[in-house]
């Protein structure tokens, strides 16, 4: 059985870099990290949540819980501008 040590690290990134352009998967990452997460992975591991909920017709995030139990509301359309992109951290496990 895995030590508690050992499975925390599993959830540690080894790498991370800086979005270049904008793609679908950067627009999710900044929505999850505007809401205070690295990434879907983070989230469904603090919030212990299994659906998170999308917009039907882009996929993208429509609902995230902030840490303070608040709510983040987006939009159906893309909200990561282009001088926002750059901000938007990717990390590699």
């Amino acid at each position: 059985m895995a030590s508690l040590e050992q499975c925390e690290s599993s959830y540690q990134p080894k790498s991370m870099s800086r979005a270049k352009q904008w793609t679908d998967e950067v627009e999710d990452l900044y929505r999850f990290q505007q809401a205070g997460y690295r990434d879907e992975q983070e989230y469904r591991r603090v919030k212990q949540v299994m659906l998170i909920e999308r917009w039907p017709e882009t996929g993208y995030v429509k609902k995230l819980q902030r840490r303070d139990n608040t709510f983040y509301y987006y939009n159906r359309k893309r909200e990561c501008e282009d001088k926002e992109v750059h901000k938007v951290k990717v990390y590699a496990y």
